[in-house]
């Protein structure tokens, strides 16, 4: 099963995109999540992806409300990031309906990790954001020097069954997806892996499914969406 996941990225209310994460290079979509959401379940989305990027960079979830709205607007399942750093925080977006909690800065901590999935188990993704084939957090200002790949087999050792993996070079970029470095990340573990980064055009999509790569559990696409050079309803239809 291959999904496609429409991204919703929340900056002060508003729908947002940014290029490659930095939040000076913003364009705005609109003011109402909730509106946004309906459009794209509308047109056929089985998932949406939810950022709350004040959280990122905060440290602290700081966009409930929208989160609340998408949710009430909506009946296909919802992943959430951005800010989520404490098991209470999570424990709380599940409740309020939340079916998955993404897990980025915090996931560097192992017992965090292990503590979580076995309290909550698939309902817990890890965000590995890379720059430069190492692993960016704190909202992708900080560069690690841990490799992706070695995160995200340590992640995995830890029980963590889904990993989105985001190429930060070609986020907000529409240059098209590191294909390699998804291809590297799949082949390196065996739980899901969810690409992000890049997609300008239903060929892109196409170039990840061809990966052939049995764990590639779909794509995230924003600006493409955004700007209309990608029609969900194309992709929805195409090779799946």
């Amino acid at each position: 099963m291959f999904t496609i996941y429409p991204a919703i990225d929340l900056k002060n209310g508003q729908v947002v995109r940014l290029h490659q994460g930095r939040a000076d290079a913003m364009t705005v979509y609109g003011d109402d999540p909730g509106a946004v959401a309906r459009e794209w379940a509308g047109q056929g989305a089985e998932w949406l992806h939810v950022v709350d990027l004040d959280g990122a960079f905060s440290g602290e979830p700081r966009n409930g409300n929208c989160v609340h709205d998408i949710l009430a607007a909506v009946n296909i399942p919802v992943q959430l990031g951005g800010g989520l750093r404490t098991r209470q925080q999570i424990a709380d977006s599940l409740a309020m309906g939340v079916s998955r909690c993404v897990v980025g800065t915090k996931a560097c901590e192992p017992a965090f990790v292990k503590s979580l999935i076995a309290e909550f188990g698939g309902k817990i993704a890890v965000g590995i954001d890379a720059r430069d084939g190492f692993v960016a957090v704190k909202g992708w200002v900080e560069k690690t020097s841990l490799t992706a790949v070695e995160f995200a087999q340590q992640i995995s050792r830890l029980g963590v069954r889904t990993i989105i993996f985001t190429d930060i070079a070609t986020d907000g970029t529409l240059t098209g997806p590191n294909v390699n470095a998804v291809s590297t990340v799949c082949g390196s573990v065996q739980c899901d892996i969810i690409a992000s980064g890049g997609v300008s055009t239903a060929d892109d999509v196409r170039r990840l499914r061809e990966l052939k790569q049995p764990n590639l559990a779909g794509v995230i696409i924003g600006k493409a969406l955004y700007d209309g050079r990608v029609r969900l309803s194309d992709i929805l239809t195409s090779g799946s």
